[in-house]
């Protein structure tokens, strides 16, 4: 193998698998919602609002694509996946090698924790609340984690994540848009973060949100940087969660020792997933539509919830952040009890909640059932 012997592939692939099923118990609060979530209602009604998944997708030509590439699926799909990293390539302006598959971008992320991990004792830097699934497995490598918290505005403070850099960090982790507060940095601000930190150490930027919010992605800075790596998904605007389809952009130096930790480069995802996330690719028309109905519904219950005394930090994704202390009751166990899966707790002891924007007809039961309860 090309980066190290395979006795060390073993090794580091054995803990990188063995990471992910610990992390569930380390994350105990992820664990126990994600295995209620599955459960249905009594009347078969549950609304799903929890996981930022799209309530939309996938979309018609997304769908045609997996049911056609069904008939194909005993083949392995090596070429298919070529296809994609060739497509996404292009979106970027880059080429094939500047891409690396993965069954979800939380494996990929994963990956690159386990990277930055090689150098022993060091440590990554992270915003606090985060999207935190993979702290777990870095830990579990090695990896310390430095939680620097957000501005009161719940954005990124990048200064003082500058700051907790130090000589043993190695790698900087920052999702934009911000999950769970669903905050966005500037274009501008985060361009010059990045050039910054990749000075230094690897940044990790999860992008999973971006189609959402309308920001640029950084993505183009890997053609010549080889310590960024760009983190993007299948699974939110395209309606794919189920599909299991993410992807990193780095430099091709990067990328091989990234593809180093998978067992097979490549081939995470399934035909059938790689048929539809193709086609997901050429779906403007579904995108805009899944754009606009998030918006209009994020700007309902927004308003909504604001008139009810809960405050709502101003998103720019698919979900709101917002302050349930006027909501005397248990929030989660109210919603619950109406088949309302939703209400996630990021920052304990406070009132700051997220819960995801699902159909104007899921959120207008959600908004029903905060009225009647407070």
């Amino acid at each position: 193998m090309n980066s190290f012997d395979r006795r060390n592939w073993l090794k580091k692939s054995g803990l990188l698998l063995s990471g992910f099923t610990l992390a569930n118990g380390l994350l105990a609060r992820e664990a126990s919602f994600t295995d209620d979530i599955w459960e249905e209602s009594p009347d078969g009604q549950l609304i799903r609002i929890g996981q930022n998944e799209n309530p939309y997708g996938p979309g018609p030509m997304a769908i045609k694509a997996m049911m056609d590439a069904m008939v194909n699926s005993n083949r392995y799909p090596g070429e298919l996946a070529t296809q994609l990293r060739e497509r996404i390539a292009k979106a970027y302006n880059l080429t094939k090698e500047h891409v690396l598959l993965g069954a979800g971008s939380s494996e990929l992320l994963g990956n690159t924790a386990a990277l930055a991990a090689e150098k022993k004792g060091s440590n990554a830097v992270s915003g606090d609340p985060t999207f935190r699934l993979w702290f777990g497995a870095a830990e579990l490598f090695g990896l310390s984690i430095k939680k620097v918290p957000l501005t009161a505005d719940k954005v990124h403070d990048l200064d003082a994540m500058l700051k907790a850099m130090d000589a043993q960090t190695s790698m900087v982790y920052v999702v934009n848009p911000h999950n769970p507060t669903g905050t966005i940095v500037a274009d501008s601000e985060m361009q010059a973060f990045a050039e910054k930190v990749t000075a230094k150490c690897l940044l990790l930027l999860d992008e999973a949100y971006t189609e959402y919010a309308g920001t640029t992605s950084l993505a183009p800075m890997v053609a010549t940087n080889k310590n960024l790596v760009v983190a993007k998904t299948f699974s939110k605007i395209h309606g794919m969660a189920g599909a299991r389809v993410g992807f990193v952009l780095a430099h091709p130096d990067t990328i091989k020792k990234l593809a180093a930790y998978q067992p097979w480069a490549n081939a995470g995802p399934s035909a059938v997933s790689l048929a539809g996330a193709l086609a997901a690719m050429d779906d403007l028309a579904f995108m805009q539509e899944t754009r606009q109905k998030n918006e209009a519904v994020r700007s309902y219950v927004t308003k909504e919830m604001n008139q009810l005394g809960l405050k709502v930090i101003p998103s720019f994704t698919s979900f709101i952040y917002y302050d349930s202390t006027a909501f005397k009751a248990d929030l989660a166990q109210v919603m619950t009890q109406a088949n309302i899966m939703g209400v996630r707790t990021y920052e304990n002891g406070t009132g700051w909640r997220r819960t995801s924007i699902g159909t104007m007809e899921e959120m207008q039961q959600f908004i029903k059932v905060l009225k009647a309860n407070m």
